[in-house]
C-alpha cells in the first residue's frame, strides 16, 4: 500500500489548507482511514478519522477547525485546515485506522506562522 499526502506549504496564522492523501494498492476499500501528525520531539498523534459511511471523529483541538472527508471512488482522503494556529506546525500523514499500514510514506509539511 503507498500513501502519498500533498499539500502542505506555510502559511500565517488563521490561513487555510487542504491536505490531500491518495491512497494506492489496498484491496481494504471499506477501511476506516485517519490523518495523523507528527510534532517535532513529540509522538505521531492521530488529528482524525473517517469511517466509510462517513462517520468522523476529531481530537478536541482541532474539532471545529479541520473537517476530514473521503472520495472512496477515487481512493482519496482529505483534510480541510482553517483558522490554523502555529501549534498545528507537524508533518502530517494519512494512514488507516486504527490498524496502520506499514508504509507511511513521506508526510507533508505543514508550518504555520505567528
Amino acid at each position: 500500500v503507498q500513501l502519498q499526502a500533498s499539500g502542505g506549504g506555510l502559511v500565517q496564522a488563521g490561513e487555510s489548507l487542504r491536505l490531500t492523501c491518495v491512497v494506492s494498492g489496498s484491496t481494504d476499500s471499506v477501511a476506516t482511514m485517519g490523518w495523523y501528525r507528527r510534532i517535532p520531539g513529540n509522538q505521531r498523534e492521530r488529528v482524525a478519522y473517517i469511517t466509510i459511511n462517513g462517520y468522523t471523529d476529531y481530537i478536541d483541538s482541532v474539532k471545529g477547525r479541520f473537517t476530514i472527508s473521503r472520495d472512496n471512488a477515487k481512493n482519496t482522503v482529505d483534510l480541510q485546515m482553517d483558522s490554523l494556529k502555529p501549534e498545528d506546525t507537524a508533518v502530517y500523514y494519512c494512514n488507516r485506522y486504527p490498524i496502520n499500514y506499514t508504509n507511511w510514506g513521506q508526510g507533508t509539511q505543514v508550518t504555520v506562522s505567528s
